[in-house]
């Protein structure tokens, strides 16, 4: 299979197109490069690992959060993450692992070399209610603390925009926080699906500070109007800076909690193009 044909012209195009940007030197406000949720390139993924990994070695990428082994063991990406110089810093699983088989999931994340684990979506029927809460704080705890006791990783939960239904003089999200043990318990914002149900992510950053340790970096297309059902199109995910969501204020507020790791997800069917685009954004702004 040609490789190459898996980096867009248009890719590359950008790439050339904002080298100055990429060079860019002072008080950046993003420094670092970003990470990226396989989730990004799944279809490339989905037909060649080791093309799409070099895809997105090149972009200048060098960490990852993999949710998927797209039928490949855990040692075998793990080698051919190695064989790139890419490391995989989260490992995301289904609850239902998490919850029935915590120490194969603890096996494959430190395989891959990851120090998280992640779980995106507490299954629920409906609207999401204090009982859904109340059982995922109680497997969150449990789950959380053999992942920390017995295998130093630390588990994380990411938000889908459901969990901020009200409750009492907040919301399910906020019992979520105050009900699991932080030992064990920690969080990944996915600044998305924070504003998307009409929450402030700045705020929240600010009220639980590093009980996020991980980000998913995205925006909405502007004009659309959230709600609290956890889905909208994928093709409302559209490049950083060009959405509804204050980035630099965000991306602020992140640093002073202390986001140890920053991944792009790009849903949508032109994240060939988008991604570039979002990391040349990311490079643009001064503090």
């Amino acid at each position: 299979m040609n490789r190459a044909s898996y980096l867009p012209s248009i890719v590359i195009a950008l790439l050339l197109s904002t080298g100055t940007i990429f060079c860019q030197s002072g008080n950046l406000l993003f420094p670092e490069t970003p990470g990226l949720v396989s989730y990004t390139h799944r279809t490339s993924f989905e037909k060649d690992v080791s093309a799409t990994l070099d895809t997105i070695k090149t972009l200048g990428i060098t960490d990852m959060e993999f949710s998927n082994l797209f039928g490949k063991t855990p040692e075998s990406l793990r080698s051919s993450l190695d064989e790139r110089g890419i490391k995989c810093s989260s490992f995301g699983t289904g609850y239902d692992d998490l919850v029935k088989d915590t120490e194969e999931v603890a096996r494959k994340a430190k395989v891959l070399g990851a120090s998280f684990v992640r779980v995106a979506w507490i299954p629920h029927e409906g609207t999401f209610d204090l009982d859904d809460a109340k059982k995922a704080v109680a497997d969150f705890n449990r789950a959380g603390k053999i992942l920390k006791e017995d295998h130093g990783l630390t588990f994380c939960y990411h938000n889908h925009g459901y969990e901020f239904e009200p409750y009492k003089k907040g919301t399910l999200f906020d019992y979520l926080m105050q009900n699991t043990d932080p030992r064990y318990v920690s969080f990944e914002m996915d600044i998305l699906w924070t504003f998307f149900p009409g929450q402030d992510p700045v705020q929240l950053l600010k009220k639980y500070g590093d009980r996020f340790k991980l980000m998913h970096l995205k925006d909405l297309r502007k004009g659309v109007k959230g709600d609290m059902t956890g889905s909208t199109s994928k093709e409302n995910d559209v490049p950083l800076g060009t959405g509804q969501i204050d980035i630099p204020a965000v991306l602020k507020a992140a640093k002073k909690a202390g986001i140890k790791h920053y991944y792009i997800e790009d849903e949508s069917k032109l994240k060939s193009v988008q991604v570039p685009k979002t990391m040349a954004y990311l490079k643009s702004l001064k503090e």
